[in-house]
């Protein structure tokens, strides 16, 4: 057991596209370092936050790491507090996960100076507690992916249930960041209580078709099913020159594009690195005739989630 360790949580892509609230998958390239350190005091307390977004709450009750971490201290029973440090890759309000990598880099690095063996399946409502700090209620999407990593579905809640999604190989995800923020809020606001059931049971063949083509290596079968009828046309208005943005991508042979979460980034799924290069040029050059900046990368869907990285793991 640790005094103090620091943990990399990754990006993450909640709902891709036809999993609203149950599917979400982890990012490469960016993530938060999270640092947890063990304090004579029985408190729960933010040390620094530093990296791209130095403005987070520091109140306890309102930090969705330290929310998370007082819940995993509760659990452990430890009359010794925490101390937790932020330094943050991730830009808040872009739809990868921020406020959820923040939690899950929190409650990894406090099982290093806790005792007992922690599970991801065991510090799962524990990160969950601090994403509803940021969103409003307990949403897997973004979480489980971030503590997991791959491409995960969540079935069900009371117990975790989390269905690991295979993805073919040759997947690589162009990443469009407009340099905006929509708060999660905001961006769950805008939705509609009920749907047509028409809709429903047309997102569900989308959502059934995903994954057999995941399961199958079919990317066509990928292409045709990577569609959003439910959360899409309620949120798009949000992204300005979104509808050219998805074209652009689209006419790049994309197998598919939509809202990275809550958005504004824009993800589409591509076959191999070639296609995703050109999917990436043709979405910035989209939003730049929109005279919107942008930030953009490519990233497999890595199988790693969250994991220490000080002190380095024995094995590594």
């Amino acid at each position: 057991m640790e005094r103090e360790a620091t943990a990399f949580a990754p990006a993450s892509m909640g709902n891709v596209a036809v999993g609203y609230d149950i599917l979400g998958s982890a990012l490469a390239g960016l993530g938060d370092r999270v640092t947890v350190r063990r304090l004579e005091a029985p408190t729960v307390r933010i040390g620094t936050i530093t990296g791209r977004v130095t403005t987070l709450p520091t109140a306890p009750d309102k930090n969705t790491a330290t929310v998370a971490l007082s819940s995993l201290r509760d659990a452990a029973g430890v009359e010794y507090g925490l101390e937790v440090s932020i330094e943050k890759g991730i830009p808040l309000g872009s739809g990868l996960g921020g406020s959820a990598a923040s939690a899950v880099g929190a409650v990894v690095a406090g099982a290093a100076v806790l005792p007992g063996q922690w599970s991801p399946v065991a510090l799962l409502p524990h990160a969950l507690a601090g994403e509803a700090v940021a969103s409003g209620a307990r949403h897997p999407d973004n979480v489980v992916p971030c503590l997991f990593g791959g491409l995960q579905l969540t079935r069900a809640m009371e117990p975790p249930d989390v269905v690991p999604i295979p993805v073919p190989d040759r997947i690589r995800c162009a990443l469009v960041r407009p340099k905006r923020s929509i708060p999660t809020q905001k961006a769950r606001a805008c939705l509609p209580d009920a749907l047509p059931l028409a809709d429903a049971v047309r997102q569900t063949a989308h959502l059934g078709a995903f994954v057999a083509g995941c399961y199958r290596n079919d990317l066509s079968l990928i292409g045709r099913a990577l569609r959003d009828l439910i959360v899409e046309p309620h949120r798009a208005s949000l992204v300005p020159g979104f509808a050219d943005v998805q074209a652009a991508a689209l006419d790049a042979d994309a197998l598919g594009c939509s809202l990275s979460g809550a958005g504004p980034t824009l993800f589409a799924w591509c076959n191999g690195t070639s296609s995703a290069k050109r999917v990436r040029t043709a979405m910035v050059d989209a939003f730049d005739r929109h005279d919107i900046d942008t930030e953009a990368w490519l990233s497999p869907v890595p199988s790693d989630g969250a994991r220490i990285v000080s002190p380095a793991p024995i094995d590594s």
